[in-house]
């Protein structure tokens, strides 16, 4: 029996692949790229047709020498990476350390970590697919010129360690774009009247004028609101029109890495990256017990919505047996996604329906076991019969004035009994019951309550929003979408507060320095056009050599340019109040990875740093001190006593001047995402105490309530 090698990326994708096999398979992992272009340099000549050099990942020496020696002893070696174009790179750079044919039948693919996928992948080996390979590398090389052209430039002309990117550039203009937005910004007021009626017998309900002589009515201030009350002062209330209507409302599409980003962000308050790492971890394979390894989701990377015919017959199965056969839609749901899509995957869904959340809670730290269920929940609710809706609209009229109300209620839930797809400003579905009235029915008007509002900006991009407008805008792939946001906030042009991105000072200068000298990097339009040529050197459509010279020749003169019309850009440090005790100077606010802190401007000399407190004008509760502002090590808000470690007083919660009815404590302000913020009190044996604020800020975990004896 001839033997077999199969090498994937990480070891526990090894050891989920590996139990699937037989004894005569070895499973091996590369850990990740094996090589790439050197760090040191370019490495690539521009001269030569854009040739690259690549060198072995420096740490990689030992794997490789272990490849190379299992290589020897087995009949067949297969390359299982992932299904994408990474993994295809990936594939295609061990044939060269490894001295395999890339036109051999080497390349095995799998959309997901089970037995009959493994089983049915390693029967049909293929040739290393050279075109998705060009593509990579065309992006890789693009990527490498910019940012070794454009990056030194910023180093000479605005700050060291800067780095511009030509995607990640994109993304910083989207966010410093926005901002110019709402700084700009002028609130309009405006009015609105909601009146609360009802007719004897019947519940009252609410209706908002909506007409005024069969216009759509605009209130823009407090005197059009004066006479429009005046007018309706004795005005008899009559019902004059009623539609009742049965819709019918689809679920969600099963998720792309866009949309599971996305909603990640928005139910789970996870970022992009972090739900990128869990995911991952859900694919290549969780430890279940005495079933050992196994991959719970298909693969993650993904901009498809199309799933297997085999899913979608296990799932009516578990819909019949679970919810009955009402829930199962008449046709199976198959939802095309929009634009050019890589439809050889599939979305991303459980490998298994049967694989609950619940039954899998036990084997899933807390993190995995939140992810899961989403996905879970949000597949199962794409196969599942729509919802029925019972919509109601209510015309009341008042001389030349109409009020109108909206009711909407629930006839039969379909998929909405699994689960709703969130939206961005965080609000939820109620249903609004309207009492059973005729045409021609009298109501009585309890109260007339006129209400001021002031338009809004645009909202600043949170990681659910910029990634949705990313992928909008075809810029990037879903493989790229979580280091783009993690790279812009690491290099400081932006910083995420409360979920929001803002743009630093830094972030600013380098957009405008990119708009005025290199336009098409910074370029939506541009990128975007880019990323279409780069599906198309994939589908073999385009020579990858050739799309890079097109930008590259362009980009050169450009360059030479800036060099000489850009001069020196300062970035002032923002002095502070604070006297560095090591040498006497007022030290510097500097932005750091994990916010702003303070910095001796004597550097070198002096390395002198210190957190700076930001303070919030309380008193601590324990001491003298004062409750600052403060980091965690891993950037998140905390709030704790100026006289640490004297003082170890801490809360994740903002301290108010507030102070409690009962006790006379410090009462903290807890943030809801649907609901106005909370005011509690941190004293623990308080009767009117909620869930506790004391927080251990270094380990990132709230303390328990500590129990009182009875």
């Amino acid at each position: 029996m001839s033997k077999t090698l199969v090498i994937v990326e990480s070891p526990a994708k090894a050891k989920s692949i590996g139990k699937y096999l037989g004894k005569n398979y070895t499973v091996k992992a590369s850990m990740g790229h094996v090589r790439d272009l050197p760090k040191s340099q370019t490495g690539v000549d521009v001269e030569n047709a854009f040739s690259p050099k690549y060198i072995t990942i420096r740490g990689k020496g030992d794997i490789i020498k272990e490849l190379r020696s299992a290589v020897k002893k087995v009949d067949r070696v297969l390359l299982a990476s992932d299904p994408d174009r990474e993994g295809e790179a990936i594939a295609w750079h061990l044939t060269k350390l490894l001295g395999l044919d890339e036109d051999s039948p080497c390349r095995i693919e799998f959309n997901e970590i089970t037995k009959n996928a493994i089983q049915a992948a390693v029967k049909q080996p293929r040739p290393i697919d050279v075109d998705r390979v060009n593509a990579q590398q065309a992006r890789r090389i693009l990527d490498r010129l910019v940012g070794y052209n454009l990056s030194p430039l910023l180093w000479r002309k605005v700050k060291k360690g800067l780095s511009a990117g030509r995607v990640q550039s994109v993304a910083v203009r989207l966010i410093c774009d926005r901002e110019e937005e709402i700084q700009a910004f002028i609130p309009e007021e405006y009015w609105t009247l909601t009146g609360k009626f009802v007719k004897s017998g019947k519940s009252p309900f609410e209706a908002k004028l909506h007409k005024y002589k069969d216009k759509k009515i605009d209130i823009s201030n407090q005197e059009a609101m004066d006479k429009i009350l005046n007018d309706l002062k004795g005005q008899n209330y009559l019902v004059t029109n009623i539609v009742k209507k049965e819709k019918q409302r689809n679920s969600a599409a099963p998720f792309t890495t866009s949309s599971l980003q996305q909603e990640a962000s928005r139910k789970l308050n996870f970022t992009s990256r972090k739900t990128m790492v869990v995911a991952q971890q859900l694919y290549e394979g969780i430890e279940l017990g005495k079933e050992g390894p196994v991959g719970l989701v298909t693969y993650i990377r993904t901009d498809s919505t199309r799933v297997s015919e085999t899913a979608v017959q296990e799932t009516k199965e578990f819909i019949t047996e679970r919810f009955g056969p009402a829930y199962v839609p008449k046709q199976p749901r198959q939802t095309l996604a929009k634009g050019k899509v890589q439809d050889a995957h599939e979305a991303i869904r459980p490998t298994s329906v049967n694989r609950n959340p619940e039954s899998m809670k036990q084997f899933l730290t807390n993190d995995q076991f939140k992810l899961y269920k989403l996905i879970w929940a949000r597949f199962l609710a794409s196969q599942m019969a729509p919802a029925i809706m019972d919509t109601t609209a209510m015309d009341i009229a008042a001389g030349d004035y109409l009020f109108r109300a909206n009711g909407s209620i629930v006839k039969f839930p379909g998929f909405m009994q699994v689960y709703i797809e969130g939206n961005d400003d965080g609000s939820k579905e109620e249903e609004k019951i309207l009492p059973d009235l005729s045409k021609g029915d009298k109501v009585v008007a309890k109260s007339l309550s006129p209400k001021q509002h002031f338009t809004q900006p645009p909202p600043r991009y949170t990681d659910a929003t910029l990634v949705k407008v990313l992928e909008e805008k075809g810029i990037g792939r879903p493989s790229t979408y979580a280091p783009i946001v993690e790279t812009i906030q690491r290099r400081g042009y932006v910083v995420r507060e409360s979920k929001q991105f803002y743009p630093t000072e830094l972030g600013v200068i380098v957009v405008e320095l990119l708009k005025k000298h290199f336009p098409d990097i910074i370029n939506i339009e541009f990128t975007a056009e880019l990323e279409e040529k780069l599906d198309q050197i994939a589908e073999g459509e385009q020579l990858w050599n050739g799309v890079l010279k097109d930008f590259y020749d362009p980009f050169a003169k450009t360059l030479e340019i800036a060099e000489e019309a850009i001069g020196k850009v300062q970035v002032a440090d923002e002095v502070s109040d604070e006297i560095c005790e090591q040498c006497g100077k007022n030290m510097v606010i500097k932005l750091g990875r994990f916010g702003k802190f303070l910095a001796c401007p004597g550097f070198p000399e002096c390395r002198n740093t210190k957190p700076l407190l930001e303070p919030t004008g309380v008193g601590c509760p324990n001491c003298k001190g004062e409750i600052v502002l403060r980091r965690s090590k891993k950037g998140r808000k905390f709030y704790g006593c100026s006289s640490y470690p004297e003082c170890e007083f801490v809360t994740w919660d903002l301290p108010t001047q507030e102070k409690c009815p009962h006790c006379s404590g410090m009462m903290v302000e807890k943030k809801s995402k649907t609901k106005e913020n909370k005011l509690y009190c941190i004293n623990e044996h308080c009767p009117s105490k909620g869930d506790t604020a004391l927080a251990d800020a270094k380990g990132e975990k709230k303390k328990p309530a500590k129990k009182t004896k009875k």
